[in-house]
């Protein structure tokens, strides 16, 4: 079976059965969860809250993986910490802050993975010294925001580019935004290190998650013959 890190984004998810989701991607076998908070500043969009990581912090011991799309997140993320657990990740957005280093340190006093979060218009040599410090890094597929995007393409470029300096940096290298088989089939051969899953191959399918999970590991995408892949 192929090794990667299956993430669900669980903005995509069913709030009205939240802890019914969480149970049951947790049973089919998911390795961790993705929460967005987002502030409606840096991106012009709300999505999930505080209040919904510490939900789903409660009702599952699986890693969570929260993505803070954020302005200043310095300001504020110590109301996020101390609800986290040793060994759950928490990404920033390096533009969002004004000495990101220091916002990284905080995650790392708290004994969690600290992470940056790449837009589709930020750079590589942008970031450069923030690679060197952070444990994984998240590269958007799409611009931040919504769910349900078009892959944008000239990303391929910099995901490459990303997988050349992983070994050198020691980071963890994780896909977000537009995840779907063509480009599951061509990143995982490459080795990267994990997937964010959202509406593309994940969730509002008629296949229940226990199926569509192992399915995925197989790089099986069978169960999407009737649906755009």
């Amino acid at each position: 079976m192929n090794k990667f890190v299956l993430t669900a984004s669980m903005m995509c998810a069913d709030f009205g059965n939240l802890e019914r989701e969480v149970k049951a991607l947790e049973a089919a076998g998911i390795d961790s969860f993705h929460i967005d908070i987002m502030d409606g500043r840096y991106v012009n969009n709300f999505a999930m809250s505080l209040y919904d990581m510490v939900a789903i912090a409660r009702l599952s011991s699986k890693p969570l993986d929260v993505h803070l799309m954020i302005e200043h997140p310095r300001n504020n993320i110590e109301l996020f910490l101390r609800y986290l657990r040793e060994g759950d990740t928490v990404y920033i957005h390096p533009e969002a802050e004004y000495h990101p280093s220091a916002t990284i340190q905080k995650i790392i006093d708290h004994g969690m993975h600290p992470g940056i979060a790449i837009n589709p218009g930020t750079s590589v040599e942008s970031v450069r010294e923030q690679l060197r410090i952070v444990d994984r890094v998240l590269v958007m597929a799409v611009n931040p925001g919504n769910a349900s995007q078009m892959f944008l393409p000239f990303v391929g470029e910099k995901i490459d580019a990303l997988l050349h300096l992983r070994k050198k940096m020691g980071f963890e290298l994780y896909w977000d935004g537009a995840c779907g088989a063509e480009r599951m089939k061509e990143y995982v051969p490459k080795k990267m290190d994990g997937f964010v899953l959202g509406t593309t191959l994940l969730f509002g399918k008629n296949t229940g998650y226990s199926e569509i999970i192992p399915a995925i590991r197989e790089l099986d995408f069978s169960y999407l013959k009737e649906e755009r892949v």
